[in-house]
């Protein structure tokens, strides 16, 4: 008769019984085909109760390690194809996960939210009302674009302070652009030829590029995006950021606006994707009016986020989609099932709707433009005027810095980084065979640390 001793054992008695069973099938000590005692004779001999046994074999037979035979009894199965080892090996993996640990003190280039500035007290009030309102509308799937709530909420937000009319059916929301950008490859197709700015926003490159697409660039001069350039590579998706370029921070005049508008409407093909990601940081007077309130033929699809608005990790973004294209959508996509939380759209549609949204970024415009200002005192106090020159347009939260110095951008950034200071070189998103070196730095300053900046500029002053 089989003996276990299970009395050491941690946990509860038919998991060590399962245990140790299984363990005398992998070594061999129970042959395939072998009969196991009665539920009622094994429970007797190891001193527990039939409940145990039961528990314990009818798990083996579950995981196919034992079988039943009516009115027979319980055998072992056959097994000879599992390889037998006397001891569990964890396995030696080799992963690359590419993950960048850098000894990094200070950093000119974070773009990332200071936590002290997220309404925390405000979103757990809202958050504890909406799970103690809603129990069912929690826990049913939501709409594939998002939750009407917060669809009505954005649609009411961009008519009041960024000028649009749109309806909540043209309101696509989503977990970050990525993955709005990846939705539109499959809403517009891969046949498409995609253009972006140069410089530009690296990652978009490399979302068209995991989605094999063809992707060229548009240079760019004073005014943005260059139409002549989109004409040479016969595109007919154009991605821009008109209010506040990023790196460059080129904010594009209504006359560059309009020629980009007549481009698009030269083919029912043609779309320009309207990146608004930091509109709401205009430090001085109104934000810039979009791309898309002055499309009048339904070429522009408008994009934004609550990341820089609210907080790097809350993961929401949404899309505004022209009639057209929002009727592809929901004909073709609409299978594919939302993919942010229920509990945090409830959330931020509340947060929206009763102001806290418009309070949050009145103080934040303030808070920024008071950091902004700071900002601008320390360098002009470590720098001479012919040492470094400040561009920027009183958008948005960053802008550059342009410094006199014999070294190459490359040679700088690595300078800088031995001393565990890490800065950005709008060479950095520049595409080409032939880059030159511009000496212009950029400094997002909505993580910066006022503290450090000033022994930080005092190493760059060194450097130079």
């Amino acid at each position: 008769m089989l003996t276990y001793s299970l009395a050491d054992d941690d946990g509860p008695l038919y998991k060590s019984l399962y245990s140790h069973i299984k363990q005398d099938i992998y070594e061999g000590r129970l042959k395939s085909n072998e009969k196991m005692p009665s539920k009622r004779t094994f429970a007797k001999n190891l001193g527990v109760s039939t409940i145990t046994v039961e528990n314990a074999y009818d798990q083996l037979i579950e995981e196919g390690y034992m079988y039943a035979v009516s009115k027979k009894g319980y055998f072992i199965a056959d097994i000879t194809d599992i390889a037998k080892t006397k001891t569990l090996v964890q396995p030696s993996l080799n992963i690359e996960t590419h993950e960048k640990k850098e000894d990094i003190e200070f950093d000119f280039s974070s773009n990332r939210t200071e936590s002290v500035n997220f309404p925390f007290s405000v979103w757990a009030k809202l958050m504890r009302s909406v799970i103690s309102e809603r129990k069912q509308e929690l826990l049913e799937m939501p709409f594939c674009g998002g939750v009407e709530e917060l669809r009505n909420a954005i649609a009411s937000h961009l008519f009041h302070f960024r000028g649009m009319t749109v309806d909540k059916n043209q309101i696509i929301v989503g977990a970050g652009t990525e993955y709005l950008y990846g939705l539109l490859v499959k809403l517009l197709g891969r046949d498409s030829i995609y253009c972006i700015e140069n410089p530009g926003y690296k990652k978009l490159k490399q979302v068209y590029d995991s989605n094999y697409i063809r992707c060229y660039f548009a240079d760019m001069d004073s005014d943005g995006i260059k139409t002549d350039e989109l004409r040479k590579v016969n595109a007919d998706i154009v991605h821009i950021s008109p209010t506040h370029h990023f790196p460059t921070g080129i904010t594009m005049p209504v006359s560059r606006r309009y020629e980009l508008l007549a481009w698009a409407n030269e083919s029912d093909s043609r779309y320009i994707i309207e990146d608004d990601y930091d509109s709401e940081f205009r430090i001085k007077g109104k934000p810039i009016p979009t791309l898309q309130s002055i499309d009048a033929c339904g070429k522009v699809i408008y994009i934004n986020t609550f990341s820089k608005s609210l907080t790097s990790t809350i993961r929401i973004s949404y899309m505004v989609l022209p009639e057209k294209l929002a009727n592809r959508f929901y004909e073709k996509m609409s299978f594919y099932s939302n993919t942010v939380s229920t509990f945090e759209q409830y959330t931020l549609a509340e947060f929206i709707s009763q102001g806290y949204f418009e309070k949050h970024i009145n103080r934040m415009r303030l808070h920024y433009g008071r950091k902004r200002t700071q900002i601008f005192n320390i360098i002009k106090n470590n720098f001479d005027k012919d040492e470094c020159q400040i561009i920027e347009n009183d958008s948005g939260l960053h802008f550059l810095l342009q410094i006199k110095t014999n070294y190459s951008d490359r040679e700088i950034k690595e300078r800088l980084l031995e001393k565990h200071i890490k800065i950005a070189a709008i060479t950095d998103y520049e595409y080409g065979e032939e880059i030159k070196d511009k000496h212009q730095f950029i400094l997002n300053y909505s993580n910066l640390d006022i503290a450090g900046l000033d022994a930080a500029l005092k190493q760059l002053k060194m450097i130079m």
